[in-house]
């Protein structure tokens, strides 16, 4: 299943979400997950899930691929959106005991809580899917501009987040190869009660950690071999340019957040 996290990754293509400015798609991205926040009925929900079906289609990426990348996270959607049931009172209650309750209002909560995670992880997925590692750098370098001002390190810490973002599939690839690697020596995972789950999980963190730090050790070497200093003006062989279809994305960010705010008035 761990194979299966496509979030992080990379697919070249053609489609109009690969032609926009990676700049554009990541301050789409954040402004969506804001106005998400205004949806508070079954309109508003169906609106966003529309749109984001219709990004995702724009893509041309199969919808399976991405249904299939949410799987590893779904234990922990499904968590959360317990939580939300069992301590949002409000219209019937269906089941009571002691402080907890399930009502009408909490599974209704709840179902909103669910979508609300799943839009999330789909924009966010679109956006590391259909930008290069180096054009994602350079969006968030150019975002946080404004914070050299304060002497801030925009460069590195730009670098740091993109090499977060594309080392999350590979450290689950290599979680992957562990635990088959386990299983191989006849460990069962999710077999006992908790604390024997515990003991087992501890040989998958260990030589997991270890793999991190020779990774991010030999990405350190590699850089310094080449030169690399974050706080030093370069010249850049691809240059961010805006174009007609990053000003009707806005455009289109801008149509769908009136839409929410009138269909939540009515």
């Amino acid at each position: 299943m761990l194979d299966k996290l496509i979030f992080g990754r990379f697919i070249p293509g053609e489609s109009l979400i690969h032609h926009l400015d990676a700049r554009t798609k990541l301050i789409a991205g954040f402004y969506f997950i804001g106005i998400l926040f205004l949806a508070n009925n079954w309109q508003t929900y169906a609106l966003l899930t529309l749109f984001t079906f219709l990004v995702i289609l724009m893509t041309n990426i199969s919808y399976r691929f991405f249904i299939k990348g949410v799987k590893p996270l779904i234990w922990l959607i499904l968590f959360t959106v317990l939580l939300q049931m069992l301590f949002t009172s409000g219209g019937t209650i269906y089941f009571s005991w002691g402080s907890f309750a399930i009502s009408s209002f909490g599974i209704v909560n709840g179902i909103y809580v669910f979508i609300r995670f799943v839009l999330i992880i789909f924009i966010s997925t679109v956006i590391t899917l259909t930008t290069t590692p180096m054009d994602l750098t350079d969006a968030i370098a150019y975002i946080l501009r404004p914070f050299k001002i304060l002497k801030m390190p925009v460069q590195d810490i730009a670098l740091m987040i993109s090499v977060a973002l594309r080392f999350i599939p590979t450290l689950m690839e290599e979680t992957d190869k562990i635990m088959k690697a386990q299983r191989a020596r006849g460990v069962d995972f999710g077999e006992g009660n908790l604390f024997e789950q515990m003991k087992v999980v501890v040989p998958i963190f260990i030589p997991l950690f270890v793999s991190s730090f020779n990774r991010a050790e030999e990405l350190a070497n590699a850089m310094e071999a080449r030169g690399y200093q974050g706080d030093k003006e370069r010249t850049r062989f691809r240059i961010l340019q805006w174009h007609l279809g990053d000003l009707i994305a806005a455009l289109a960010l801008v149509a769908l957040t009136m839409a929410l705010i009138t269909l939540r008035i009515s």
